[in-house]
């Protein structure tokens, strides 16, 4: 694939197989019409929604490349692991997808049970069995039901107010086990919005670069240098390390549909042809993987 031909690229966007708002096939559809050249569906701890696009997507639509999101926790903290250009049909990553998935509902089922606990919500059997219809249940599709039924203002509402104040025993895999599953499935792991940990955690300066020479050790390969929430320091200092370790840099937006206020196609990065070499070269090592 010449890299003459695309001029913008989003490769961070989530479908309704996990927490966004679109189907498969409408997400290409709207990258059509945002004029973006290459794209990649990173849902939560699923690859559905990759093979949804893959079947739905036509010669004459905007170029893909596989993506996933996981999320994981060791003794360093909490981060997000991107794999890009996977074998959809490798063992590993069906391994790790189950794996992560089984983790996902544990902790849906906690929430659900501690909400219910503190506030004293109800939800019938009919709003169970909406509720867990959806591939990777999370805290939009609960905050949704919970303005719905009254129990809140709104989806907002509901996970600033009650979600994210019930304590529950959080679970996550080791980055070790995502990186290594990504890369025995022929992929590529890429640290997600780098700086930010969990909840209000920011890394910059000595503590970001400790924390990815860490992720080094385990594998990592590539940094997301450009996303739609990154100032421009925190920019810069992405591809200062991405220089100084050699590591691959993508570009995200990080969309999810009407669930987040983040615009298809923002990731920092107007044009390809104006990336960080390291971008490039990513691209470089995925050609031969994007449809």
């Amino acid at each position: 694939m010449s890299l003459n031909v695309l001029e913008k690229a989003d490769l961070h966007m989530h479908t309704s197989a996990s927490d966004g708002t679109d189907s498969p096939s409408e997400i290409i559809e709207l990258v059509k019409e945002e004029g973006i050249g290459l794209f990649s569906v990173t849902d939560h701890d699923t690859i559905q929604g990759c093979r949804m696009v893959i079947s739905a997507r036509s010669s004459s639509d905007p170029h893909f490349l596989t993506g996933v999101e996981f999320s994981c926790r060791d003794e360093g903290g909490k981060y997000h692991i991107l794999g890009y250009g996977y074998d959809v049909d490798a063992g590993p990553i069906h391994e790790l997808v189950e794996a992560t998935h089984v983790l996902r509902l544990e902790q849906f089922g906690e929430r659900i049970k501690a909400i219910t606990k503190e506030y004293g919500f109800y939800f019938s059997e009919e709003n169970l069995r909406e509720l867990y219809s959806h591939e990777e249940p999370g805290k939009p599709h609960l905050g949704n039901m919970m303005a719905r039924l009254g129990y809140a203002k709104s989806k907002d509402d509901a996970i600033l107010n009650y979600l994210n104040k019930v304590k529950i025993h959080s679970k996550y895999i080791r980055p070790e086990d995502a990186i290594q599953g990504i890369l025995r499935s022929g992929g590529i792991p890429v640290l997600a919005h780098p700086v930010y940990g969990s909840g209000e955690e920011l890394y910059m300066g000595e503590d970001m670069e400790m924390r990815l020479r860490h992720l080094l050790e385990l594998g990592i390969q590539g940094v997301e240098a450009y996303y739609s929430a990154f100032t421009m320091p925190m920019q810069e200092l992405m591809l200062d390390l991405a220089d100084k370790y050699r590591l691959y840099v993508t570009a995200g937006s990080d969309y999810h549909g009407t669930n987040k206020l983040i615009l298809l196609g923002d990731t920092n990065l107007e044009r390809i042809s104006d990336a960080h070499p390291g971008f490039r070269r990513f691209l470089n090592a995925v050609s031969d993987r994007i449809y």
